[in-house]
């Protein structure tokens, strides 16, 4: 399927999301931030994705405002930190969230990471927000299979989306069919191994095919797998580097060999692992 930089996908809500996106993590607050975002806005990247923790919402919504482009045609995501988890305290995150952002509303709230003995909480607190219309999407990040049957068993609001690493090298294939199978979109962060990965000799040869690098090859790989990418970078160099995926599609020989990169390799620390990981019991 040939996709564009503004390609969406449909939610099970009915909202739709760009598949394709900046991230904004480890991205230094002030010029930094307001840069890349500015830099992908004007490369025609129509999604931010931003979180308390990563200190930047304010420079997030300060680049989405000197854009000049409408506010309803950028859809932005923030997440609840673990520290602000539980029900009266996501509330009051989300409003701080949305003040620092200087917006009215954001377009996916998060729960950050499945914390034990909060999480239950935190997600009714999302389902509140988005029936007052301060979120128009609510979601997960990093929920593995246990954590989504947990919550799946408690609500029957279904995530409408579900954030975690992926990558050719990490493709948790058991994970991502769970979540078709439920409705919630699958999207990926560290697509790139944090570049770890991308002097991997497979990739690029398969690069070298289609005059692409092999972040690009990761990338359009995720695409064309169906999963929402948000490549993180504040190089312009790079951010445009990023959205040159538009103009080739994998072939169907390559996907299959790709399929076989997958090693369990990932760039999250043993202890903070959400498969193994005993903080998120």
């Amino acid at each position: 399927m040939q996709y564009m930089i503004t390609s969406k996908a449909q939610l099970n809500d009915g909202f739709a999301m760009p598949r394709f996106g900046l991230g904004t993590f480890l991205s230094d607050a002030g010029q930094a931030t307001q840069d890349a975002v500015s830099w992908a806005l004007a490369a025609g990247y129509r999604h931010i994705d931003t979180a308390r923790i990563y200190g930047n919402e304010r420079d997030v919504g300060w680049a989405v405002r000197e854009s000049g482009i409408p506010r309803s045609d950028i859809f932005i995501t923030t997440k609840v930190w673990n520290d602000d988890q539980g029900y009266d305290s996501t509330l009051r995150a989300c409003e701080a969230s949305l003040k620092r952002l200087r917006m009215d509303y954001v377009d996916l709230y998060l729960i950050h990471w499945p914390v034990a003995g909060r999480r239950s909480e935190t997600w009714k607190a999302l389902v509140r927000l988005k029936q007052s219309g301060e979120v128009r999407s609510i979601g997960v990040s990093n929920y593995m299979i246990r954590h989504l049957e947990e919550l799946l068993s408690e609500t029957d609001i279904v995530p409408a989306v579900n954030q975690f690493e992926l990558s050719p090298f990490l493709q948790r294939k058991k994970l991502v069919a769970y979540c078709r199978e439920r409705g919630i979109l699958v999207e990926s962060y560290s697509t790139l191994g944090r570049g770890q990965k991308l002097t991997d000799v497979r990739l690029a040869a398969i690069g070298r095919k289609y005059g692409k690098t092999p972040a690009q090859v990761a990338l359009r790989w995720a695409l064309q797998s169906d999963i929402a990418v948000i490549p993180k970078s504040v190089h312009k160099e790079r951010i445009l580097e990023n959205a040159a995926i538009f103009d080739f599609d994998i072939a169907p020989d390559d996907m299959r060999a790709m399929a076989e990169l997958d090693e369990d390799y990932s760039v999250i620390p043993a202890a903070w692992d959400p498969e193994t990981s005993d903080q998120w019991a």
